[in-house]
């Protein structure tokens, strides 16, 4: 590869590295892990690099990496591994009711089955439209409508969520 792509994949992957990592995160509920599966993306990515640079949306090409790369470690490592609410390195309470809703969030984000997790992940929280998650994802338009459906659903449901909600509105009311 020549001196002025590498340069051009330095700056691609210092612009993106952060958003990479907190998608990475959401998708498999630890930091270290994370970090791990967006570097293999773009390690995978910088191998392709040209190709990437040409393709119409190079950014898509690295989530759809990032999203296979996290699928692909649960099939070449067969340990069972449980993401749980109450991880067992707690660094004690946070005083903070927003950083409390952000662990509530990813903590129900967790519970969700891993392709509904993908979508709503892709879906709301990096704001793609239906079909861009769709081409990700490799699936039809449906499929994406109907695992973002049933995820909305389950979070809504989800008893962590529904109580940082009733404390949302009571803290409302307290303003107002």
């Amino acid at each position: 590869m020549k001196a002025e792509e590498v340069a051009d994949f330095r700056a691609f992957v210092e612009s993106r590295w952060s958003g990479l990592v907190r998608t990475a995160y959401l998708l498999t509920g630890d930091h270290g892990i994370a970090e791990d599966v967006a570097q293999s993306a773009l390690t995978k990515t910088y191998v392709n690099w040209r190709r990437v640079q040409r393709a119409d949306n190079p950014d898509a090409y690295v989530r759809r990496v990032l999203v296979t790369t996290n699928t692909d470690r649960f099939r070449k490592i067969r340990v069972a591994e449980q993401l749980s609410a109450d991880p067992p390195q707690s660094i004690g309470e946070d005083p903070y009711s927003r950083i409390d809703q952000q662990h509530m969030l990813r903590d129900a984000l967790a519970d969700l089955p891993a392709r509904q997790r993908a979508v709503v992940v892709l879906r709301y929280w990096d704001d793609l439209p239906e079909t861009e998650v769709a081409r990700i994802l490799g699936c039809a338009l449906g499929t994406v409508k109907s695992q973002a459906a049933k995820g909305l659903a389950k979070l809504r449901e989800h008893p962590g969520l529904t109580g940082a909600r009733l404390r949302a509105e009571e803290y409302a009311d307290d303003r107002a």
